[in-house]
């Protein structure tokens, strides 16, 4: 099974937490190709299969959508296959989480020093999906010693993309993205190859793409930061320009992620509110914003605050 045509070169990272379903279709609309859920152990999976859609919202707009899964039980990873395989257009594999409460249960980055055990979880996603099967990494756990490995190992068994964060598990989000790693692992395969980490601006999507000759890009903190990125980077690609993003338009975005976020029950408040201080970050007068926001304990308190400020600019 082959990866849907993208209308974008840039990808929106899976992020706990972060990514909810409200996010990915702002993201979505401003241009990114593609959206990935949070990660979603296959143990939960298991035991919600008769209200998977519940317990992953989701919105037909987002499509091409992908759902990230960790956990290395083969029978729990199959048996969540085939709840959640009708849903989405691509499965992908979690091995670049360096969180300690994931690697602790051999999950996440944890599995790049078991490439037997990553072997047969590979082997079992291709058996048992006929979605296309992707997977993150990183680099290594202390050193930059097994992507290559990793890379080809996904190669022979049948994945069409591996998505790189160019870091160690060690480092964790600290030091800098190694781009060199992801030309290594470009030149070693032959499917295709998503660049992660360090992508802030839309000039670092050029660099990251031109430099390693990877196909795509994917963004966790930097679009979390600012969605608009997607847009900017679209247009920087095709046309060497992008616009500013005035701080009206990201409160009327946030307005709009609001919107969204009262579709899914599942969305808590505390991300809303880390939404709203993401979205005004950088405009006149967010310091003194973030601190009433910090108080703010419902939906409603958070919309009032922004409100007033969005009035104000």
């Amino acid at each position: 099974m082959t990866l849907p045509n993208f209308t974008s070169k840039a990808f929106l990272a899976p992020m706990a937490g972060v990514s909810d379903a409200a996010l990915r279709l702002v993201c979505k609309e401003l241009g990114a190709g593609l959206v990935v859920t949070e990660f979603v152990n296959t143990h939960a999976i298991e035991a919600k299969q008769t209200d998977i859609t519940k317990f992953i919202e989701f919105s037909e707009k987002e499509r091409p959508l992908s759902c990230q899964l960790f956990g290395s039980n083969l029978e729990s990873i199959k048996n969540a296959i085939k709840v959640i395989e009708p849903h989405f257009d691509i499965l992908d594999y979690n091995m670049g989480c360096p969180a300690p409460h994931i690697t602790s249960q051999m999950a996440g980055a944890a599995l790049l020093q078991k490439p037997q055990l990553t072997r047969k979880i590979f082997q079992t996603l291709v058996k048992h999906s006929s979605k296309p099967i992707t997977v993150k990494i990183r680099a290594g756990v202390d050193k930059p010693d097994q992507f290559l490995k990793i890379g080809k190992m996904a190669q022979e068994e049948g994945l069409e993309m591996i998505t790189l964060h160019a870091r160690t598990l060690k480092q964790g989000y600290s030091g800098s993205a190694d781009l060199s790693l992801i030309k290594q692992l470009k030149q070693a395969v032959n499917i295709k190859v998503c660049g992660n980490g360090d992508i802030q601006t839309p000039q670092d999507a050029k660099t990251m793409l031109k430099e390693t000759n990877c196909d795509y890009v994917m963004i966790g903190r930097g679009a979390a930061k600012n969605p608009f990125l997607f847009k900017q980077i679209n247009s920087y690609l095709k046309t060497g320009k992008y616009k500013e993003i005035t701080d009206k338009d990201r409160f009327k975005y946030f307005f709009r992620y609001l919107k969204y976020t009262r579709k899914y029950p599942n969305i808590k408040v505390s991300s809303i509110r880390m939404q709203a201080m993401n979205f005004s970050k950088g405009c006149k007068g967010s310091k003194e914003l973030r601190g009433k926001l910090l108080s703010m304990k419902n939906l409603e308190d958070i919309e009032m605050v922004m409100q007033e400020f969005y009035e104000k600019l």
